[in-house]
């Protein structure tokens, strides 16, 4: 890599037409490499407003062609951060092909959806741009059924097709699916009946955490846990643990991160168990990971 250029921010209204993005691009940053710009572009990090026409709304949508012509009027968007785009990430692992969708154990650090500043870090463009390929399948697009914290690792559905994304989404919807989640604390967790069904509520609303079992390692003074939820809050589970005194081990936002003297890079929770009547076949599918 040359001179590095670490984070460019540009949003760019277009002067004349039957100019390429990458043109344009090149042309007012010309700091980066046509190369770096066309990553980028693949990459998710810039986006095009069109102009206006006969009173219809701009849609602000990513753009990936590098040969795109833009018309006077139109409005480009550069997020550019070399840390984001061009940062080493450990990558998920195919648990299983199914044809309409797929899958995969999404490590700790990988996004669900993607930010302005680009997308290939995130669990269904990685899977269109990599996965499939490196597991040697067919190319085909990816659509997003559910969302695991960036933090959290564990089994997660890509859908390849809308229809399969739409009938997915509908199962967690409407509570179809069986997900279990394994995680560490610190600690011996109690196995008084008053601590198996966690209900505090998390932002004014409702929330329950089932803890299904626990078995305390005497080695190691944790506790690794199996829980369910109810419901679907934000960080239910942290909050839910961390309130009650056992942190989940390496949280950095509801416990301690520093185990040992040491700090932890990964959170210690992982999605292990997805259980579902597929909507397509009709058929019972059961995944499972090994726990933590």
């Amino acid at each position: 890599m040359n001179e590095s250029t670490p984070s460019v921010e540009k949003h760019l209204t277009v002067c004349k037409s039957e100019q390429t993005i990458l043109d344009c691009l090149s042309e007012n940053c010309p700091q980066i490499s046509r190369q770096k710009l066309k990553l980028a572009m693949k990459y998710g990090a810039v986006w095009l407003t069109p102009k206006a026409q006969n009173n219809q709304s701009r849609n602000t949508i990513r753009i990936r062609r590098a040969k795109k012509l833009l018309q006077k009027g139109d409005q480009v968007h550069l997020y550019y951060n070399e840390a984001i785009l061009f940062s080493e990430f450990k990558p998920a692992r195919l648990v299983s092909d199914e044809g309409e969708y797929s899958i995969w154990d999404k490590p700790c650090g990988m996004f669900s959806q993607g930010t302005k500043w680009g997308d290939h870090t995130a669990i269904t463009r990685w899977v269109e741009l990599f996965g499939l390929s490196q597991n040697d399948l067919l190319e085909r697009s990816c659509f997003l059924v559910h969302r695991l914290d960036r933090a959290t690792s564990g089994l997660i559905i890509v859908a390849h097709s809308k229809k399969a994304a739409q009938l997915l989404s509908e199962l967690f919807e409407n509570r179809k699916i069986d997900k279990q989640y394994s995680v560490r604390v610190k600690g011996q967790y109690p196995s008084a009946t008053t601590m198996q069904r966690l209900t505090r509520d998390i932002d004014g609303k409702s929330a329950a955490t089932i803890v299904i079992s626990s078995e305390y390692l005497v080695d190691k003074n944790q506790t690794s846990l199996i829980l369910k939820i109810d419901t679907g809050r934000k960080h239910q589970i942290r909050k839910h643990l961390s309130e009650v005194g056992y942190a989940i081990i390496g949280d950095r936002l509801y416990g301690e991160y520093i185990i040992n003297g040491e700090g932890r890079s990964d959170l210690m929770l992982k999605s292990c168990y997805l259980a579902f009547e597929c909507p397509i076949t009709q058929n019972q599918m059961c995944y499972q990971l090994s726990v933590l």
